[in-house]
């Protein structure tokens, strides 16, 4: 319904503009993982979890959490999307578990490494996915001194480790 009518409200009749206020819900997402909703802590295990999985980017790099083609919101995102669980190798290869209980193999052409040490990678296609604490030392162990920086071996390759500027 319309609050200044009594005619409910048609899908056809909202406009772009409307669509797009409605998307913005207040949805944020911390550095440690925590997803906030205007002030408040989103604590339920299971509604983390859908959140994390939804988890998305536009082509225009707004981040979002998407339903399907036509239903997401828009959330800001502190660091990054996804934070590694654990990370652990098998023969020369390194696979990674997000906090979204997703694993898959670290996207090793993407590695950066911030200033507090901790790396930074694409995660599941397109996500930034932050790799800290025992995930971080687990990758360690095959990190390099290259050059006048450093590198992962893996997959019979040294991969340079950029800095995240």
């Amino acid at each position: 319904m319309d609050p200044r009518s009594s005619e409910p409200v048609h899908a056809g009749t909202l406009t772009p503009e409307m669509i797009e206020k409605m998307r913005a819900i207040g949805l944020r997402l911390d550095r440690g993982g925590t997803f906030w909703h205007e002030g408040a802590t989103v604590s339920h295990p299971r509604l983390r979890q859908a959140l994390l999985r939804w988890l998305d980017v536009l082509p225009d790099g707004r981040d979002i959490v998407r339903l399907d083609d036509k239903r997401y919101a828009y959330v800001e995102v502190e660091d990054a999307h996804l934070r590694a669980k654990s990370a652990h190798w098998q023969g020369d290869r390194c696979f990674v578990l997000w906090d979204d209980d997703r694993e898959e193999e670290l996207a090793y052409g993407s590695l950066r490494q911030a200033a507090d040490h901790a790396l930074y990678t694409t995660a599941l296609g397109k996500l930034r996915g932050r790799i800290a604490g025992p995930a971080y030392h687990a990758v360690a162990e095959r990190i390099v001194e290259a050059g006048d920086g450093f590198a992962l071996e893996a997959t019979g390759k040294r991969w340079p480790i950029a800095n995240a500027g």
